[in-house]
């Protein structure tokens, strides 16, 4: 990553013992989080409150993950959340289609919806029409989904622009664990690279 490594405190270390307890290694992102473990945990908490009460199932949530990262050119979070999504889907080539902005039969219509709002709010939120939000209503959509889902957007946004624009690299574990497909997808975004142990 383009910073130095934070100082060593014990929420930094708490990060880092989460990331091995949950994945076997300490995750690149968590070594930049590291300088505001505060703000992660804060962060991570408000994701929480959405997801928790959101109506939106988490096949939807990660197909919206998916399609903004995707159009943000976000590496990190498209071979992370692109595995979570084939692992629910009929077949892994799917979820590679949906990083590549491919129609995916395998998608109910509200998660085509969703998708293509994902991608018209990353590449211009003040490009969406009263008429993009009603195809979201014909797919099955109220507004309190909708609202939640651009949120949801917003969030990963936010998440991905902090990750990329300071370098925090996909780590080669994530990459190799993911299923060929989803790697094949991913050709944008910063290069793979090895972490913390």
């Amino acid at each position: 990553m383009f910073l130095h490594e934070p100082p060593a405190s014990a929420e930094a270390e708490q990060l880092f013992l989460s990331d091995r307890d949950d994945v076997g290694f300490v995750m690149n992102l968590s070594r930049l989080w590291a300088w505001r473990p505060d703000v992660c945990t804060g962060f991570s908490a408000l994701r929480d409150q959405l997801a928790i009460r959101s109506a939106l199932s988490p096949r939807e949530r990660a197909v919206l993950v998916c399609a903004t990262a995707a159009e943000l050119g976000d590496a990190y979070c498209a071979l992370a959340w692109g595995s979570r999504l084939a692992a629910q889907l009929p077949d892994a080539h799917d979820a590679g289609a949906l990083l590549r902005g491919e129609p995916v039969s395998a998608l109910s219509q509200r998660e085509t919806a969703l998708a293509s709002w994902a991608r018209a709010v990353t590449r211009d939120p003040n490009g969406t029409t009263a008429g993009d939000v009603q195809r979201l209503r014909d797919a099955g959509l109220d507004d309190r989904e909708i609202f939640e889902a651009t949120t949801f957007i917003a969030f990963r946004q936010a998440f991905s622009t902090i990750n990329d624009a300071l370098s925090a690299a996909p780590d080669r574990q994530l990459q190799a664990q993911a299923p060929p497909p989803v790697r094949d997808a991913v050709v944008f975004g910063r290069a793979p690279a090895d972490g913390a142990g």
